[in-house]
């Protein structure tokens, strides 16, 4: 089993990415909203040269979308970003995203389609 996380740059297209990601075979996925630590640095800078910290809420708290899904193979992760390349273009460009997947050591309560390794 694998954990695939995306940060989603552009929050329009969530909806296009949970589908693509349910048609490679992405059983469920978690999504949280997040800010980056260069945006929320960024955003301080600006405040404080404006003296204008009552914006701060609307100006550095802009979110992009964290996705998590527990996947049961490499295949899948593959699957997974191609699907999501297929929504939001090559993420090696900017303002698209950041995709990783990990080995998982040791899963509980996940439902993958797997038990102990062997299809259920």
């Amino acid at each position: 089993m694998f954990v695939v996380m995306l940060v989603l740059d552009q929050q329009e297209l969530l909806p296009r990415v949970l589908d693509a990601w349910q048609e490679a075979g992405v059983r469920g996925a978690t999504v949280l909203e997040s800010t980056g630590m260069h945006r929320i640095r960024q955003c301080r800078l600006r405040l404080h040269a404006r003296f204008d910290l009552a914006h701060i809420a609307d100006e550095c708290m802009e979110s992009h979308y964290t996705l998590f899904a527990v996947v049961e193979d490499m295949a899948l992760v593959e699957a997974c970003l191609a699907a999501t390349e297929g929504v939001t273009g090559d993420l090696s460009q900017p303002n698209t995203g950041v995709f990783v997947a990990w080995p998982v050591a040791f899963a509980k309560g996940v439902s993958t389609g797997l038990v102990d390794g062997r299809e259920s």
